[in-house]
């Protein structure tokens, strides 16, 4: 199992969560993900962050944690902006967009060196995954949606202002590079 200081020290922004009960689950469930998975913490510093995109040279942590810092930004302009019309809960947030891909590590495998999607991806992408995982660690059904509702899979359902955030924050950093519009 992954060591909780590398947990840690992959993700600095766990810190920003100022609900240490909530904290401790988001460590707990990264935790488990590393345990059920081939990959370790070094790896999501050098592999690809999406397998969709041939030559993808963004990691995966890089993407992970753009999207949590354009998450906390975003919850900033927000509450700057829009005050009491739009409530947000920040540590939500943060937890959700820092657990988002978590069900990836069982989505992926190492093969050769190679990181290849596993046969479990093949069935069950990393949105449900990644909530049996959440779930699994006691993470709240508010943050569990943001992780559900993160990807495509979340167009079928009615998605919390914290989860439209997550959404468009990890899509808009996504989208352009598997549509090929980066000219």
């Amino acid at each position: 199992m992954a060591k909780r200081e590398e947990v840690l020290e992959i993700w600095p922004e766990i810190e920003w969560i100022q609900d240490q009960d909530l904290r401790e689950k988001v460590i707990q469930t990264w935790m488990l993900a590393f345990d059920r998975s081939p990959l370790a913490p070094k790896d999501l510093t050098e592999i690809p962050f999406t397998l969709h995109v041939e030559g993808c040279t963004v990691t995966f942590m890089e993407h992970k944690r753009l999207v949590v810092h354009l998450a906390e930004v975003s919850y900033g302009k927000i509450v700057e902006f829009m005050g009491d019309a739009m409530p947000m809960d920040k540590d939500e947030l943060i937890a959700g967009a820092i657990l988002a891909d978590v069900g990836k590590l069982l989505e992926y495998d190492k093969v050769n060196g190679d990181c290849v999607q596993s046969r479990r991806g093949q069935y069950l992408r990393h949105p449900f995954t990644g909530v049996g995982l959440a779930q699994e660690c006691g993470v709240p059904d508010a943050v569990c949606h943001i992780v559900a509702t993160h990807a495509g899979e979340g167009n079928l359902v009615k998605r919390t202002p914290e989860a439209w955030v997550v959404h468009h924050t990890d899509f808009m950093t996504y989208e352009p590079l598997v549509k090929g519009l980066i000219f």
